[in-house]
């Protein structure tokens, strides 16, 4: 092993998601580490502030607002990084949340279709859609690629509350366990990164005091993860240094066994 085979100079990102907490962590990371990252999101500004950010570093980057539920732009996200950088060696499925973009409670019996059908779409069919699009491209390379997909301890224990989150992250586990023995001929690695409690701007106001406290009690390391933790993994899946991982779903979460607060 040689810490060079962290390095990821050359290589080309699309991270979606990007544009805030954990995707613009590891877009940052990605950067750091040398690869020219695509920033993709649906918000405008703050992409191309994240890109910013990365140019500020000396490295590469490509804003491209998306919005993954679409497989068209999805397709028109892939273009445009290929006209940009010639190719994709790594895509982070990052985008993710639950129904309304929070974590709103709803038990099943109260949960509407509307609600399961968009939680459903918004963290499983768009790692598809994604991992789809992406592979046909690293394919057609003929050279190695590394989807990282980003999931959530919700998907391995029961989510009371929160039923469509919950199958949704399971299934993006199963999916990413089936996706890479199809694409292990390709050469290409699909592994999950599975998050416990992490800090990001849009659950903060859900984060009373009280909350805080108990989720911090499940949490053995004491503390709620920072994206830059969840960066340092993303770069190793990235990189030459997980030559013989795929299908695994790594754990951040600090210890903790669920993400919910079921209390």
């Amino acid at each position: 092993m040689k810490l060079t085979e962290f390095v990821l100079t050359g290589k080309v990102a699309i991270v979606t998601g990007g544009s805030q907490g954990i995707g613009k962590g590891i877009a940052l990371g990605l950067a750091r580490a040398g690869a020219n990252v695509v920033v993709a999101a649906r918000t405008v500004k703050d992409i191309e502030a994240v890109a910013a950010e990365i140019r500020a570093l000396n490295g590469r980057a490509l804003p491209v607002p998306v919005d993954v539920r679409s497989s068209d732009q999805v397709s028109e996200m892939v273009r445009k990084a290929i006209n940009e950088f010639g190719g994709i060696d790594i895509l982070v499925n990052n985008v993710g949340g639950s129904s309304g973009d929070n974590f709103r409670r709803s038990q099943a019996l109260e949960m509407s279709e509307k609600d399961w059908d968009e939680t459903i779409i918004s963290n499983l069919k768009i790692v598809f859609l994604c991992s789809k699009a992406v592979a046909k491209v690293m394919i057609d390379q003929k050279k190695k690629g590394s989807i990282i997909n980003i999931t959530s301890v919700a998907g391995q224990t029961a989510s009371p509350g929160f039923p469509a989150y919950g199958a949704a992250k399971a299934g993006v586990t199963q999916l990413t366990q089936t996706l890479a023995v199809e694409w292990a001929p390709h050469n290409i690695r699909v592994n999950a990164i599975s998050l416990g409690a992490i800090d990001v701007p849009r659950l903060r106001p859900s984060r009373t005091p009280e909350r805080l406290t108990r989720m911090l009690s499940r949490i053995p390391l004491g503390r709620i993860g920072q994206p830059e933790d969840v960066a340092g993994t993303a770069i190793y899946l990235a990189s030459d240094a997980s030559n013989y991982v795929t299908g695994a779903v790594i754990l951040v979460s600090g210890g903790q066994s669920s993400t919910i607060d079921h209390r």
